[in-house]
């Protein structure tokens, strides 16, 4: 198949190495040369600098969405027109302007749209949904995930200042840039009924963008809970936590293992020397490295390109992640509880 990448920033190249290695060679880049990295690996690939000419000219029948936020639809909806699939990078976009307009062409055209939310192929919280599925936590009552990173540690060759995380004008903003749990989160337990939030810019970094974040979260299963994220936390923090009446899951990033501390007895029932709970761990295979998460999602989006597959991260799961990181936002500006 042909390829179009439109945005050369580091996740662009990275799924670029990641289709390399998959055997796909024939890869159209589209650039506006705003990139911070050296070109150096990019030597001997085709380059348009027009977008409607590329689409026209090279006819892909796959495109990969990788440029700064704020612009994701100026791409996709063409991209969409050209019946292409679509691996759209998350956030979907900065806000749901036009997004109505690229699901009608999607469905229009037939253009699939995977969007890249890489957590959904993680083994072990895959793990803690199978788990969850099965029962044997028993009714979901309470969750929490937590990822603090330190933002001019994230691209070290360029400016933290510079970035797109870093400008509202590009769609930055700790919210929409680690959405992630957001979308983890929904897939995990599903729906979320309603959120509240306090956020802003609190550390002594250079942003014109929110860098901390509480989000409180009721689900429509009737657990509660919440969500923290910052740009400023050093060493990083990547957690998450989840308690059921009938034992609770602990998963750290850090190391991929996933905890289940299993209660020997039911929820309610009361033992003046109950026994210990039972732990069980789920580890990740041997070898395993960050880049197998972007690897699967390139090779489902590939299957799903070739009509192998459907999306199991589809634009709706990308509008939904959107709407509440959205939804955080105002409530912040308004002060009140935001119904979903």
């Amino acid at each position: 198949m042909k390829f179009l990448i439109a945005g050369l920033g580091s996740i662009g190249r990275r799924h670029m190495r990641n289709l390399i290695a998959l055997g796909e060679k024939d890869i159209v880049l589209y650039r506006t040369r705003k990139a911070t990295m050296p070109d150096d690996e990019l030597a001997g690939f085709q380059v348009e600098t027009d977008l409607q000419e590329a689409l026209k000219k090279h006819k892909p029948e796959a495109v990969i969405v990788a440029n700064p936020t704020s612009m994701h639809l100026d791409v996709a909806i063409p991209a969409a027109e050209s019946g292409c699939a679509i691996l759209l990078e998350k956030p979907v976009s900065d806000s749901l302007d036009r997004l109505d307009i690229l699901q009608k062409t999607a469905e229009k055209s037939g253009s699939k749209i995977l969007v890249g939310f890489q957590f959904r192929y993680h083994p072990t919280l895959n793990k803690a949904r199978e788990l969850i599925r099965s029962g044997v936590i028993g009714k979901i009552l309470t969750v929490h995930a937590h990822w603090g990173e330190y933002l001019p540690n994230w691209h070290p060759w360029e400016d933290y200042r510079n970035s797109y995380a870093a400008r509202a004008e590009l769609g930055g903003g700790v919210i929409v840039t680690l959405t992630h749990p957001l979308d983890y989160l929904r897939f995990l337990l599903g729906d979320v009924e309603s959120l509240w939030s306090f956020n802003g810019h609190l550390s002594p970094l250079e942003l014109n963008v929110e860098d901390v974040a509480e989000i409180g979260l009721k689900f429509s299963s009737g657990a509660v809970g919440g969500m923290h994220v910052n740009y400023f936390q050093r060493p990083p923090v990547h957690r998450l936590e989840i308690v059921g009446a009938n034992g609770t899951l602990r998963w750290d990033n850090a190391d991929g293992v996933l905890h289940f501390l299993r209660m020997p007895a039911a929820f309610g029932s009361w033992d003046a020397n109950p026994p210990a709970a039972v732990e069980e761990q789920y580890h990740l295979p041997d070898g395993f490295e960050r880049n197998q998460l972007f690897a699967a999602q390139m090779r489902h989006f590939v299957e799903t390109a070739r009509g192998e597959s459907d999306p199991i991260c589809t634009l709706a799961d990308g509008v939904n992640a959107l709407r509440l990181a959205l939804a955080a936002q105002e409530s912040q500006r308004s002060g009140r509880v935001i119904q979903i």
